[in-house]
């Protein structure tokens, strides 16, 4: 599903030139669950940008989707991500001028989708936030509003959730719930790449890959999956 080869990329300015990530290989396959850690400055929300189709990188190889995808024009990755990927952030990203119901429609919108009523309340109710879908994003917990920030990504039953930090503005509580909404999309199929400083949380992927100044340094199983 994934596959970057050799991917670079380098931030410039008339002063300066930053390597955000250097010859980073990493192969992703349809359902699974990776997640990726490192300190911060490590090129982790770099490289979760270009898995998203978000940047291109300066040099190096991405397939998406059995897609080279590293050159793509800004219209060519928007349609992509459009169809295809979700973001979860730590800030959620909700719109506080619109209600629940409508930050979870908003992509069926965008991909032109004229059911939508059913559809949305089906997967409030899922996420168990169907009685406040007239609330507006203020009125809501912590837990509440990243259990919307889910629900708007997975929508549009894209193939790939790229969740940057997901619980990081989340009580233990609201975090292990949130754990357990990810969790329960990748078993049915949905592939997700997380980034996270929990180890506990972590663990709840199939792979954790470390990063650290740019380059993958580690790769490897969990430590409930390895005992």
């Amino acid at each position: 599903m994934i596959k970057t080869t050799n991917l670079k990329k380098l931030y410039r300015t008339e002063e300066v030139e930053t390597t955000a990530l250097n010859n980073v290989n990493l192969e992703i396959q349809a359902g699974e669950f990776v997640a990726i850690m490192g300190p911060s400055g490590c090129g982790k929300s770099t490289l979760l940008n270009l898995l998203g189709l978000l940047d291109n990188p300066t040099d190096g190889q991405y397939r998406f989707l059995e897609h080279e995808v590293s050159h793509y024009s800004e219209r060519q990755r928007a349609n992509l991500r459009k169809a295809s990927i979700g973001f979860v952030f730590q800030s959620f990203n909700l719109i506080d001028e619109l209600t629940v119901y409508e930050n979870v429609e908003l992509p069926l919108l965008y991909l032109g989708v004229s059911e939508r009523r059913k559809r949305v309340e089906t997967l409030l109710d899922q996420m168990q936030i169907l009685p406040r879908k007239n609330h507006f994003p203020q009125q809501l917990s912590g837990g509440q509003q990243q259990r919307v920030a889910v629900a708007r990504a997975v929508i549009g039953q894209p193939k790939l959730i790229l969740a940057d930090e997901p619980t990081g503005n989340l009580d233990s509580a609201n975090s292990a719930e949130v754990m357990q909404l990810l969790t329960g999309l990748n078993d049915t199929g949905t592939t997700i790449v997380m980034v996270t400083h929990s180890p506990s949380h972590a663990e709840y992927a199939h792979r954790i890959v470390h990063l650290f100044d740019g380059h993958i340094v580690s790769d490897h199983l969990p430590e409930a999956v390895r005992v």
